[in-house]
């Protein structure tokens, strides 16, 4: 499980003296617009974050928050320059295998990830309220069809369900309480209430 936090924490927020901070600028030859800005944040000498601009509108930036010559974070604008989508790596590969999508309130409500590290396959989905994992749902065989489900209180795992058969639906469900293990519920009838109910009793 990822915890995204701060999903605004980076802005252009070019300032009088931005200059002198560790931002610099290129610009096209033949038309004199703004293509790129980078950005030593540290103020170590290095460049750690490329900024793609088209003008004065930001289009999207790669960051290398660790400086080990691997990008670990992709920001992605929408026409107004405002962040709508950060790429991490998790593996920290160079390649984006989680995204993360901001709320009105600036902070992660949703984040998809993928095992192969391919945007267009996604077989986990977290939902987040405040910056506390609250639900997720997850295709564990990656036929397209999830088949995990899972809940969270304050952040921590409440239950997990899981679809044995294939049908889409759960058929068994595991129930924790202070991360351990308390219940087992299984046997679901039609409608898909659990017709089982089997207390663990902690050693």
């Amino acid at each position: 499980m990822i915890v995204v936090c701060g999903f605004l924490s980076f802005s252009l927020g070019c300032s009088p003296s931005a200059d002198k901070t560790g931002i610099s600028a290129t610009y096209d030859r033949t038309t004199g617009k703004l293509t790129e800005l980078t950005y030593d944040s540290n103020h170590n000498g290095k460049v750690d974050t490329w900024t793609e601009m088209n003008g004065n509108r930001a289009v999207r930036a790669r960051i290398d928050h660790n400086e080990d010559g691997k990008i670990d974070r992709w920001e992605y604008y929408d026409q107004h320059s405002n962040l709508v989508k950060v790429g991490l790596s998790r593996s920290d590969t160079g390649t984006p295998d989680a995204w993360a999508f901001a709320s009105a309130d600036g902070k992660t409500h949703r984040l998809e990830i993928s095992s192969s590290a391919d945007e267009k396959k996604i077989d986990r989905w977290e939902h987040y309220v405040g910056e506390a994992i609250a639900t997720a749902e997850e295709d564990t065989n990656h036929d397209g069809i999830v088949d995990k489900w899972e809940t969270y209180e304050g952040g921590v795992l409440k239950t997990a369900a899981f679809d044995e058969n294939g049908d889409g639906k759960p058929d068994r469900r595991l129930s924790y309480a202070e991360g351990s293990l308390v219940a087992i519920d299984s046997d679901p009838d039609a409608s898909g209430a659990f017709r089982k109910h089997v207390v663990v009793t902690p050693n």
